[in-house]
């Protein structure tokens, strides 16, 4: 089994190359010459396009993760950062990285993923964004030659779509809190992790810390650092949301 594996890999390293930025120079390399780049800093292969009336919005987030901008071309990607800057398991995350090329049999072909992303044990993660009822044919195609690609290397491919409603509401709400100015004071942060230490409804709980108004932007800062949690996912984050301080804080 390992045998065949170890075929597979070498056949797939070989089918692929990747064409990305190396700095200010773009290179195109075999996949098994170039996979260990870092790929989560590199500069995107394409430019954002702001057509006037088409379906699709791009534009720039400010990460909390990176410090920087990254890019999107549509809502659904710019939904799908957000859950990804949020996420405490990714340490750096870069959009349109690389060119993926390739020949499927009867032509030449590329993709460009929307995002690759670096976790926190190393690996690398490629990523990309489509609505089901949007994947016709050749993009089935491009994402399964992509997910080939991604397992010769030990990267894992995920494809996503629309996100809960009700999960980016609450997560988009609380991206409004994730720069590091809105937890800096330290006092108000120290007091909340206490008060919450028991389960406690969210109102409640920044009276109980002081002022609301100096004291909700801090807590909603650690409920997007995760440092105190919430359910996020089945109901839309309220006064009488039950907080309480993450385990192991």
């Amino acid at each position: 089994m390992g045998e065949l594996a170890d075929a597979y890999a070498d056949s797939a390293l070989g089918s692929f190359d990747l064409d990305f930025y190396e700095g200010d120079t773009r290179v195109r390399r075999p996949l098994r010459a170039s996979w260990n780049s870092r790929f989560e800093r590199v500069d995107p292969v394409r430019s954002f396009r702001w057509a006037k009336g088409g379906e699709s919005f791009a534009g720039w987030h400010w990460s909390a993760t990176t410090g920087d901008h990254i890019g999107y071309e549509s809502w659904l990607e710019r939904d799908r950062l957000i859950l990804l800057d949020a996420d405490p398991d990714v340490r750096g995350i870069a959009s349109q990285p690389f060119w993926l090329h390739w020949n499927d049999g009867s032509r030449k072909r590329r993709h460009a993923p929307d995002y690759f992303v670096r976790l926190a044990d190393g690996r690398g993660q490629v990523v990309d964004v489509r609505a089901g009822d949007r994947i016709d044919e050749a993009t089935a195609g491009a994402f399964e030659a992509t997910e080939r690609a991604c397992r010769a290397v030990g990267w894992q491919f995920v494809h996503v779509g629309v996100p809960d409603p009700v999960l980016m509401a609450n997560m988009r709400w609380l991206s409004r809190y994730r720069r590091r100015r809105c937890g800096q004071r330290r006092d108000v942060a120290d007091r909340l992790v206490c008060v919450f230490d028991e389960p406690t409804p969210l109102l409640a709980g920044a009276v109980e810390a002081g002022d609301p108004l100096l004291v909700l932007p801090v807590l909603f800062h650690l409920l997007w650092h995760r440092v105190l949690e919430a359910d996020v996912a089945s109901q839309l984050l309220a006064s009488d949301s039950v907080v309480q301080t993450a385990k192991g804080r």
